[in-house]
């Protein structure tokens, strides 16, 4: 018996659990880490850093969180298998752990400390977590016994705030009830199958800086699909396809080349009386079939299927000189904010994942000519207001020293990028709705989702 994982093997029945037998293997160059979600007698969630062919373990109660201030127990318990890290599934009841297990996250880690096995000796390892739900640089400070303090280094990188936006597995995109009902698993892995679509090239990197695979950009957007679906779903789409990575030669899609159940198309007359297809999203399996297909940034219209003369979805861009400070923008945001107050019009906000934000307004019941001129009157108006602040024309040079407000977006066949779409941009970003109140803590290209702006949209 590996004199590793001694523990480990004595503390269970394998006759009885599915959990791996404790076989203890070299590390390689790479090291992986997981997150494990499990229902247990008491709920908690495990994390798991590869080191020396085991898996180091803590059980964390409240799981991790991206708050820089909250301390959050972790308690180490014995070394685990590194085949542990792919464990998914039920452990019988009145076994050691019994309860269901869910593969909540996994990915690689690096150590920021020279030497990880003695920093965990003295009890304090510093590491960076490249995994799909979990990112940046994290701490784990040792205070009595097996008692842990994992903590979230400041480093601006925040996904969300709460994780209890991922309740299905990272692996198979079961929940917690279905895999402990033995549901049939979505099986996702390095020959990634996703709802019938099939991933070629997953190692292929898209960004070197933080390195992101295809296989991470699936992930994500298989993670979000419950929160980006309806907001983008039965809306025509434009795509950015970068297939040699965020580097390489970019080009805009925007007509349907080839169709699946989980693609619609549409045709319209253009305006040199010409009919093409057009094509939107209808369900996951269309997503994932476009990222396949490198589709790695959605830009969506302002109207659904069928009612493409009827738009809904009124986008203002503010989009400041790059002289101008982070508090002008967010001031440009408020000043129109102010004015579609006083016009009695409910709006919304997010991130652009460039340089500003996002401005959405429901309109129902119009053309695209009155909506075309709402837009055109408010920019205006804003212009009228703080002439000095801002312009609402196009040219580069009326900018200077000014946020264009950019409302020429609002037109048939015009697109905006949609909520929770990656930019292809140097670091990745990702254009997030936020709350109003958030918008003071969150920049323009932060990674962040926040649960106050989850059903704001």
């Amino acid at each position: 018996m590996p004199k590793k994982l001694s523990k480990y093997n004595q503390k269970r029945d394998f006759k009885k659990t599915s959990e791996p037998i404790g076989k203890s293997v070299k590390s390689k160059k790479k090291l992986h880490f997981c997150v494990q979600h499990h229902a247990a007698r008491k709920d908690h969630y495990d994390l798991r850093l590869e080191l020396n062919g085991v898996l180091i373990s803590w059980a964390v109660p409240k799981g991790p969180s991206y708050n820089p201030k909250d301390k959050r127990l972790a308690v180490h318990v014995e070394d685990h298998p590194l085949s542990y890290r792919h464990f998914e599934g039920t452990i019988p009841k009145g076994e050691y752990g019994g309860g269901t297990v869910m593969l909540w996250d996994y990915g690689e880690w690096d150590p920021i400390s020279k030497n990880p096995q003695i920093s965990l000796k003295k009890g304090s390892l510093k590491f960076y977590l490249k995994g799909n739900r979990l990112r940046g640089a994290w701490t784990l400070i040792k205070y009595k016994e097996n008692n842990w303090l994992l903590i979230k280094e400041n480093d601006n990188i925040t996904l969300y705030d709460d994780i209890s936006y991922f309740n299905t597995s990272i692996k198979t995109g079961r929940t917690i009830e279905e895999i402990a009902h033995n549901f049939k698993a979505k099986k996702i892995n390095e020959e990634i199958i996703i709802e019938g679509v099939k991933i070629t090239n997953p190692n292929k990197v898209i960004f070197k800086n933080p390195k992101i695979t295809k296989l991470d950009i699936v992930l994500y957007y298989q993670s979000i699909a419950p929160l980006m679906l309806p907001l983008i779903k039965n809306r025509l789409v434009s795509v950015i396809r970068a297939p040699s990575g965020v580097n390489g030669p970019k080009f805009f899609k925007k007509h349907l080349e080839n169709t699946n159940s989980g693609l619609g198309k549409i045709k319209i007359t253009n305006n040199k009386g010409n009919k093409e297809d057009y094509y939107y999203i209808k369900n996951i399996k269309g997503l994932i079939s476009e990222v396949q297909m490198n589709s790695f940034e959605f830009h969506i219209w302002g109207s659904k299927v069928p009612n493409i003369n009827k738009p809904d979805m009124l986008v203002f861009d503010l989009d400041p000189d790059k002289n101008l400070s982070l508090k002008k923008v967010r001031e440009g945001v408020l000043d129109l904010k102010s004015i579609l107050d006083e016009l009695n019009l409910n709006s919304n906000l997010k991130t652009s994942g460039g340089k500003g934000y996002h401005i959405i307004v429901p309109i129902k019941n119009t053309s695209w000519s009155n909506f075309r001129t709402i837009a055109k009157n408010i920019a205006e108006l804003m212009v009228t207001k703080w002439p000095q602040k801002y312009t609402s024309n196009m040219s580069k040079e009326k900018r200077e020293g000014k946020i264009f407000i950019d409302w020429f977006r609002n037109t048939l066949g015009a697109t905006s990028v949609a909520p929770y779409s990656l930019r292809l941009r140097e670091k990745a970003p990702i254009s997030m709705p936020i709350s109003w109140d958030e918008l003071n803590t969150i920049k323009p290209n932060e990674i962040r989702l926040t649960k106050k702006a989850k059903n704001k949209f």
